[in-house]
């Protein structure tokens, strides 16, 4: 007999989901710092152009897979009542918002929504400072 708060099953499987993401933190950090030191490497070397555009797409991805595990480590850090799906009623998915905007104020999940912010920044700031996405003939 497990101790502690029952999960739904409806919000148990994506819990879950971010609970194996969110234990890949790390690692996509790291990678993510690999593919920034690359493409800083061949920016200092004069690299030609395909391979420096191949570098911005790649510290982009990575950019992104490491913001998802943020957000990851952030919903677990606030509790599964934070989570809510299609299949629930409206009260229950406006209660599991409610839930949200409060677990946001906590001090334990501070630290989490702090990085998802730095993060999100810094990609932003890459995607303004490098094209990521191919230009359209006009």
């Amino acid at each position: 007999m497990p101790l502690g708060r029952r999960v739904s099953k409806d919000v148990a499987e994506p819990y879950e989901a971010d609970q194996r993401l969110a234990a890949e933190y790390e690692e996509r950090l790291a990678a993510a710092g690999e593919a920034e030191r690359a493409l800083r490497d061949a920016q200092g070397a004069d690299t030609p152009e395909p391979e420096l555009r191949a570098l911005t797409v790649a510290f982009d991805k990575a950019m992104t897979e490491v913001l998802a595990a943020a957000e990851a480590s952030e919903r677990i850090a606030m509790g599964p009542q934070v989570y809510s799906v299609e299949t629930q009623d409206a009260k229950t998915r406006r209660a599991a918002e409610i839930a949200y905007r409060k677990a946001k104020a906590r001090a334990d999940v501070r630290p989490w929504t702090d990085e998802v912010d730095r993060l999100r920044t810094a990609r932003e700031a890459h995607r303004l400072s490098f094209r990521t996405h191919p230009t359209l003939a006009v």
